[in-house]
């Protein structure tokens, strides 16, 4: 399959500039929800498409897509960098510094036999602790845990990460929506280096995504080569 690697950013015209809060929203949240629907907009070419795109938000109006087809702006919001064709050439042991920004979930079950629920990882390792210790636990909670999440992503698709894996941020996102429960999903950046073990495996991971939310900015790793060890 030919993936595409893309850049979009919101034009800086008058016409943009004066939708500027309604499409580049100063709340968290609402920005979420916001790009969501920005970075649809880049792919929604029919009725009847299903999400065949990963993506993320590097700064307020800046994305990136990884994609099956090139992105279209058919309303004019973007500036589009020409799609760069997404074929690395992998082999085992090579190293690759990465970027990535995740949902990371576990799944347990409630009683025996039923089907496994998602839980986030660092929300699930906080639950089993008293709540008075939560607040002071969490940032090493957080290191643990996502460490903890992305060695067992290497194991399952082809990757070993260094031993330092670099976690730089989390937060909850809570996303409201119409007659519904809010969506509520963790979000969690992650850096470092990696060596591939099994080079199909791991691009077939790039280009479907890590983790869950992936309709909401998580799962696409960016990467680049990097020394040896």
């Amino acid at each position: 399959m030919t993936l595409f690697l893309s850049r979009a950013r919101l034009r800086r015209d008058a016409s943009a500039t004066a939708l500027a809060r309604l499409l580049v929203p100063e709340d968290g949240a609402a920005r979420a929800a916001a790009a969501h629907h920005l970075v649809w907009s880049l792919f929604a070419d029919g009725p009847d498409r299903t999400r065949d795109f990963l993506w993320r938000e590097e700064k307020p109006g800046h994305f990136f897509t990884l994609s099956a087809r090139p992105p279209t702006d058919p309303h004019s919001l973007f500036a589009l960098d020409p799609p760069k064709e997404f074929a690395p050439n992998l082999a085992p042991g090579d190293r690759l510094g990465f970027s990535l920004r995740a949902n990371p979930v576990i799944s347990r079950s409630e009683a025996h036999g039923q089907r496994g629920k998602r839980h986030d990882v660092v929300m699930d390792a906080l639950r089993h602790m008293p709540k008075g210790e939560r607040a002071d636990a969490r940032l090493g909670t957080v290191v643990a845990a996502g460490s903890a999440w992305f060695l067992r992503q290497g194991a399952a698709h082809g990757f070993t990460p260094d031993d330092r894996v670099n976690v730089d941020g989390y937060e909850t996102v809570r996303l409201p929506r119409d007659g519904a429960k809010p969506i509520r999903f963790g979000k969690l950046d992650l850096s470092g280096v990696l060596t591939v073990r099994e080079p199909d495996r791991f691009l077939t991971a790039l280009a479907t995504g890590f983790g869950r939310s992936r309709a909401f900015g998580c799962g696409l790793m960016l990467i680049r080569r990097a020394p040896p060890a």
